[in-house]
């Protein structure tokens, strides 16, 4: 009986989205909607970037596990551990990979869905193994479509005491070691082993390898942000997580 329902409500689910208004309730957009239903605690929900994709996101409440001073983010992308391998190809990257508990990386085609419909802000927390915090954020955050390159559009820095290791990062293509789409000569992806929004090449490379602090090994591989630590220290904790510009406190 479940497998009928299962299918009877696969193919009615496309009806009523074409024909009703979505409730938020129901299906919400992303954690913003979430926290608005009453749910206040961080920790991990179902999200619908379009109305037929559910999608497993960690919430930023502000509260529970979460201790930020604010909240209703939604984290597209978390490195925590190492446990994780970000050196995928393009894909992988479109889809989305990880542990939702864990490490793992949104997808950048539900990125687009979330970000065409809504005015987003972004925020990235950092933390080194000293256990000191610190963030950069942006008041304005998108990203254009798959047929555009997932091109990222980035702006209206606040400086929580990271630095704006993403600013060569606005108006640029995502690129992985098997798409190119960065400005450099050679492939920045392959070159510093992660997946990102390059230019030529970068300051920050948050999908880099997890280099569990200092490492002047290799140049610039590892989940680096440039303005607060430099080119050789990979940093503990890194999340990146968005939300409405509406919400913000």
């Amino acid at each position: 009986m479940s497998s009928v329902f299962s299918v009877f409500w696969t193919l009615l689910l496309p009806l009523l989205v074409g024909s009703i208004p979505i409730s938020q309730e129901l299906f919400p957009t992303d954690c913003s909607d979430i926290y608005d239903n009453g749910q206040n605690l961080s920790g991990m929900y179902t999200i619908y970037p379009t109305a037929d994709t559910p999608v497993q996101v960690y919430c930023d409440m502000g509260c529970g596990e979460s201790q930020t001073k604010d909240g209703k983010w939604t984290v597209f992308q978390r490195r925590m551990d190492g446990s994780v391998n970000f050196y995928r190809p393009w894909g992988h990257y479109k889809k989305g990979f990880g542990n939702k508990y864990g490490e793992y990386w949104i997808g950048l085609e539900n990125l687009y869905q979330l970000t065409h419909k809504r005015k987003y802000e972004l925020k990235v927390d950092l933390q080194d193994f000293e256990g000191v915090s610190v963030y950069a954020q942006y008041t304005s955050f998108s990203v254009e479509s798959e047929a555009d390159g997932y091109k990222l559009h980035i702006s209206g820095f606040i400086n929580g005491g990271a630095g704006d290791s993403m600013a060569t990062n606005n108006g640029q293509k995502f690129s992985t070691f098997d798409k190119d789409q960065d400005l450099h000569p050679s492939n920045c992806a392959k070159r510093f082993l992660g997946g990102f929004w390059y230019s030529d090449c970068h300051s920050s490379n948050p999908n880099g390898i997890y280099l569990w602090g200092r490492d002047e090994t290799h140049y610039a591989i590892g989940n680096v942000w440039y303005h607060w630590k430099g080119y050789d220290y990979g940093l503990k904790y890194i999340a990146m997580k968005i939300r409405p510009v509406s919400v913000a406190q």
